[in-house]
């Protein structure tokens, strides 16, 4: 039996997904199964390069992969960096990690132990829980930061007491779960008045090849290094973009001094992602192709999917970005959790808005991470059920 944490001692909370575990449930007895958009794990194929270069590296791959990556891997995350943005990386500015989630957990603790003098971490109001979580086991301050009509941050409403505390600053651009647009003011914005008070950036920008603007055209997205690289950090990862979220691999890049601590630190730890997974990692990056393919893909999920939330009562209320979709009902009596409940009764779980902080409880998250025929088949199923007062921004019967 496990015990209790003594008393002032951290207890975690149930994770937040696992909050959706009935409704699970409840939506695989529709006709034709579950359709799972909610945590947003792909089911698009793994790239076949990807695959090959993992079976080729098998064999050669006995000895102790290097935690900061291998200069292969380094080599083609700087490459990828230069031929999206233009920004040109060292490889000794780069380092791997296993996957991004456990680069976001564990960044305000070590970046704390290198400087204990500042003990908050300020975040987005609305966004993967993961900011607030690590910055709970790094021992810090989670501060939410609010959002504007654009999802982007409000810096203005940041406290200066909160201000002067500040360890680090995480940017997400597009924004998840928001689909805030990745753009190059915002992000400037957000940079320079991190610099003006000595708070270090982490921006999250591991969607940026999914960037539309209102007409769904693809836009160029921005990163963070563009604007300085003195005390600023992005983050990226191969999840989405290659469909490759269970091989977990990442990479952090930027300042230079702030990378080799986070190496050093890092490789003390044995935090090494095994060597064939690097190397497919490395044949990831190096490619660009199959992002295209993936960002049809996700382009054309997103067109269906909101021309069909007014059939089952939802209205589109995010950004114009990445592969989610940030809806809310037409009926303003209905909250996050009584969207979620109603659209799992037709089989389609998604996200309550919650999870994401409190300024999403009105909300849901739709993750287009299943075919298009199921996408299909689950709102056609909800649309046969949907009150149609409802559906046109009544209150239902």
């Amino acid at each position: 039996m496990p015990t209790a944490a003594p008393a002032g001692g951290f207890t975690p909370p149930i994770y937040p997904y696992a909050r959706l575990d009935a409704l699970k449930t409840r939506a695989a007895d529709a006709p034709g199964g579950i359709v799972d958009l909610s945590i947003g794990t792909p089911n698009d194929p793994v790239p076949g390069i990807v695959v090959k270069a993992l079976a080729e590296a098998g064999p050669g791959s006995a000895g102790y992969p290097r935690a900061i990556g291998g200069p292969v891997l380094r080599g083609a995350a700087a490459g990828w960096m230069e031929r999206t943005f233009g920004v040109v990386v060292d490889p000794v500015q780069v380092v791997n990690c296993i996957g991004t989630k456990e680069l976001v957990a564990s960044l305000p603790h070590l970046l704390r132990l290198r400087d204990p003098s500042r003990d908050t971490v300020l975040y987005p109001a609305v966004s993967y829980p993961t900011y607030a979580m690590g910055a709970a086991l790094g021992g810090c301050r989670a501060v939410p930061v609010p959002l504007d009509d654009d999802w982007h941050l409000d810096l203005s409403a940041v406290a200066e007491e909160d201000a002067a505390r500040a360890l680090l600053l995480w940017l997400n651009e597009p924004g998840n779960p928001t689909g805030s647009q990745s753009a190059p003011a915002p992000m400037a914005a957000a940079v320079e008045w991190a610099g003006a008070r000595g708070v270090i950036v982490a921006s999250d920008e591991c969607y940026v090849e999914f960037n539309w603007d209102d007409a769904g055209e693809p836009v160029p997205g921005a990163t963070a290094l563009s604007v300085d690289v003195d005390g600023v950090l992005a983050v990226h990862s191969l999840s989405k973009r290659s469909n490759m979220a269970g091989y977990r691999c990442g990479f952090l890049a930027g300042d230079g001094d702030l990378v080799a601590y986070l190496g050093s630190v890092r490789t003390h730890a044995g935090m090494m992602v095994p060597g064939p997974i690097q190397a497919a990692a490395a044949a990831a990056w190096a490619d660009d192709e199959h992002v295209e393919v993936q960002r049809v893909r996700y382009a054309e999920r997103r067109r269906y999917a909101k021309s069909r939330l007014g059939d089952v009562g939802l209205l589109d209320a995010g950004g114009p970005s990445s592969f989610y979709l940030w809806a809310r009902s037409a009926d303003p009596a209905e909250n996050g959790w009584g969207v979620t409940a109603r659209l799992a009764e037709g089989g389609m779980l998604v996200a309550a808005g919650d999870l994401y902080g409190d300024g999403g409880a009105n909300h849901v998250r739709i993750a287009l991470v299943q075919p298009l025929e199921r996408i299909e088949l689950a709102f056609d199923r909800l649309a046969v059920a949907t009150p149609r007062t409802l559906a046109t921004g009544g209150s239902q019967p």
